[in-house]
């Protein structure tokens, strides 16, 4: 790494954020991964603006880390800087009916703020592990529920350095897709809006679905959640089902017993374990159903 990168950064966010050579196994839901050779938490918008603005005038490899919920990252590390948003965690209210959070608050941690206050329409992201900034990437959604149906605007930093505000309407939101990830914006912060309701309904509801969850997800084993996109017309895990993959492993890396649209690490499962099974996963069904899965968690760093 670059000792002229480090020291610029030293001058923008504090010693105790940044950190060399850390490794991603801390910071992924997977648990496994390399160091990245820098590692940095901006607390605020000024500090993010100046170490993108930095990084991207040198040339230098980026990634804009929320949860690390959907992110396989190379057991080599990554040779970049990996900007965490941790610090970006506020939640507040907005009158009767808005939530206003920053891009790196939980969405479980949201669904129990709209609870306690009340609001109605969050409930299906409760679950969903990760950060409301990688939900907009993703236009994530479960049980019926999206993104796109509470979300009313989105601050973002654009790949040139500005700040904008994206309305509902120009976030392009689609299945698992938005114009953050179409663009290349890094989300800010989000106003959601959502309804009043009645606290023990929103629990009751809640409840419900964390028990659907419990059911059908191997929730007892670190993994980056569905592991492939779904093809129109299919589902993954049926497909990776009747391939015949039910528990098929690499190492520790497992097809989920539960849920075949889940790849698990048992336990001590590499980064590349879980990448040759994905890889193995992709060619056995494109070799018995003729249908090309596409990775849903990111990939990051080198893969031979």
């Amino acid at each position: 790494m670059n000792s002229s990168l480090i020291e610029a950064m030293r001058q923008i966010v504090s010693a105790d954020n940044l950190l060399i050579n850390e490794p991603m196994s801390r910071h992924t839901t997977f648990r496994t991964g390399g160091p990245a050779c820098l590692f940095l938490r901006p607390e605020n918008q000024d500090q993010l603006k100046k170490v993108m603005d930095f990084v991207r005038r040198l040339g230098t490899d980026y990634f804009v880390l929320g949860n690390g919920s959907n992110l396989l990252v190379s057991d080599e590390g990554y040779d970049g800087v990996i900007i965490s948003l941790s610090k970006f965690n506020k939640v507040e209210l907005k009158g009767s009916n808005q939530i206003y959070v920053e891009a790196g608050a939980m969405n479980s941690g949201i669904a129990s703020f709209a609870r306690d206050n009340a609001l109605t329409g969050f409930e299906f992201a409760a679950g969903i592990p990760g950060t409301i900034g990688g939900a907009m990437i993703m236009n994530a959604g479960a049980y019926g529920g999206e993104m796109a149906q509470v979300v009313t605007e989105v601050t973002v930093l654009s790949p040139e350095g500005e700040i904008m505000v994206l309305d509902n309407s120009t976030m392009e939101f689609g299945y698992r897709t938005s114009a953050i990830k179409n663009k290349g914006f890094i989300v800010l912060s989000v106003l959601l809006t959502l309804k009043r309701g009645k606290e023990e309904e929103i629990t009751a509801q809640m409840k419900e679905l964390a028990e659907k969850r419990r059911d059908k997800q191997p929730l007892e084993y670190p993994s980056a959640g569905s592991t492939f996109k779904r093809p129109e017309g299919y589902f993954a895990g049926k497909l990776i089902e009747d391939a015949g993959l039910r528990g098929f492993s690499v190492g520790d890396a497992q097809v989920s017993e539960k849920h075949c649209g889940f790849v698990v690490n048992k336990g001590s499962a590499t980064s590349t374990d879980i990448y040759n099974l994905i890889k193995e996963v992709q060619k056995v069904v494109y070799e018995k159903a003729n249908v090309r899965l596409e990775p849903e968690v990111i990939i990051l760093g080198k893969f031979s």
